[in-house]
């Protein structure tokens, strides 16, 4: 199968898990293309000033790969930054939330994988 980039659904989510603002997400892959394997695979934009609000996952883990921007992240109540190149894994069972608080769009690949551990 191939998915050429004018296929690629785009979700607009408003208050995203809580955060503020709107957070574009550019769907590559989504849950039925992937059955009882995940539910996301994404690039994801955030304009600044929005975010997705702190959350936790359960049976599942989720990565945050940065391309662009600076991302602040709240890993289980503590904020961390993150720069293009950097890695956030939440895992199974943690909690997690990302802000952008700088002047330009934090671009960032979403991935969320049900844990078969």
């Amino acid at each position: 199968m191939i998915r050429r980039k004018q296929d690629v659904n785009v979700r607009i989510s408003k208050n995203a898990r809580g955060g503020p603002g709107e957070v574009y997400f550019h769907d590559f892959m989504v849950k039925e293309d992937a059955p009882g394997h995940g539910r996301l695979f994404s690039k994801v934009v955030i304009p600044p000033g929005a975010g997705i609000g702190y959350h936790e996952h359960t049976d599942e883990f989720e990565a945050f790969y940065i391309i662009s921007g600076e991302a602040v992240i709240n890993d289980n109540g503590k904020e961390k930054k993150l720069l293009p190149g950097d890695l956030h894994i939440c895992r199974n069972g943690d909690g997690h939330g990302v802000t952008n608080k700088a002047e330009q769009d934090l671009v960032m690949i979403a991935l969320i994988l049900n844990d078969l551990a």
